[in-house]
C-alpha cells in the first residue's frame, strides 16, 4: 500500500497509528505540501482533491484520514474491536470521528492556523470554539476510559492525533480533567504513539520557522 503523507499532519498520524494497531505495513511516500508537491499531475491523477493523507491499496485510491482508518480496519482487522460492527457501537464511534473532524480539529484550524501564517492567533470567538470543543470532549469522557465505548477504537486514535497537536502549541488541558486523564492513558495504550510524537516534533519545527517569518 502506498501512503502519501507528511509526518506532522494530524490525519497522516491517525492513519499511521491505525496501521500500527493493525500490523499493516505502509509504503510511505513523503509529499511536501509546503512546496506544492501535491499539485504534481501524477498525484492529482490519483487524488483530484490533491490532499494528504492519501492511500493507494492495490490500485484503489482513498483519502480523508478517518475514512482511510475505518477502511483499513474493515479490510485488514483481525476483529472489529477498533471499529465495531454492532450498529449502535459503530454509531458512537462515527459520531466521535465526525466530532473530531467538524468540531475539535476545526476549532484548532480556526484559532491556530492564522498564527502559523501571520504570527497572530484567531479571534476571541475562535478561541471560544476551542474551549467549547474541549468542554464537549470532557463531557464525553465523564466516567469513561475511551472516547467511544469500553475499548480503544479508531475514534480514540483520531482524537489522540488531534489532541496531541494541541499539546505542541501548549494548549492547557488542566481545565479538562477527563481529557487529561484520557490523554495520559491513550499515549500509553495506542500503538504508534512514538511515531505520532516524532511527527509532531517535526511539525513544531516547521511552525516555529513559519511564525518567525510571519512576525
Amino acid at each position: 500500500m502506498d501512503f502519501y503523507y507528511m509526518p506532522g499532519g494530524s490525519g497522516c498520524r491517525t492513519v499511521i497509528m491505525t496501521a500500527k494497531a493493525l500490523g499493516v505495513e505502509l509504503n510511505k511516500k513523503f509529499l511536501n505540501t509546503m512546496k506544492g508537491e501535491q499539485l504534481a499531475p501524477e498525484f492529482v491523477k490519483i487524488n483530484p482533491q490533491h490532499t494528504i493523507p492519501t492511500l493507494v491499496d492495490n490500485g484503489f485510491a482513498i483519502w480523508e484520514s478517518r475514512v482511510i482508518a475505518t477502511y483499513l480496519v474493515e479490510k485488514y482487522g483481525k476483529d472489529d474491536s477498533l471499529y465495531p460492527k454492532d450498529p449502535q457501537k459503530r454509531a458512537v464511534v462515527n459520531q466521535r470521528l465526525y466530532f473530531d473532524l467538524s468540531t475539535l480539529y476545526d476549532s484548532f484550524a480556526k484559532y491556530y492556523y492564522p498564527y502559523f501564517q501571520t504570527g497572530k492567533h484567531g479571534d476571541a470567538e475562535a478561541l471560544k470554539k476551542v474551549e467549547n470543543a474541549f468542554d464537549f470532549l470532557n463531557t464525553f469522557l465523564e466516567g469513561q476510559t475511551y472516547v467511544a465505548g469500553s475499548q480503544l477504537t479508531v475514534a480514540d486514535i483520531a482524537i489522540l492525533a488531534t489532541v496531541s497537536t494541541f499539546e505542541i502549541v501548549e494548549f492547557d488541558f488542566k481545565k479538562y480533567p477527563n481529557v487529561a486523564k484520557w490523554y495520559a492513558n491513550a499515549k500509553k495504550v495506542t500503538p504508534g504513539w512514538d511515531e505520532n510524537w516524532d511527527g509532531l516534533l517535526q511539525m513544531k519545527k516547521v511552525i516555529e520557522e513559519m511564525t518567525s517569518k510571519a512576525k
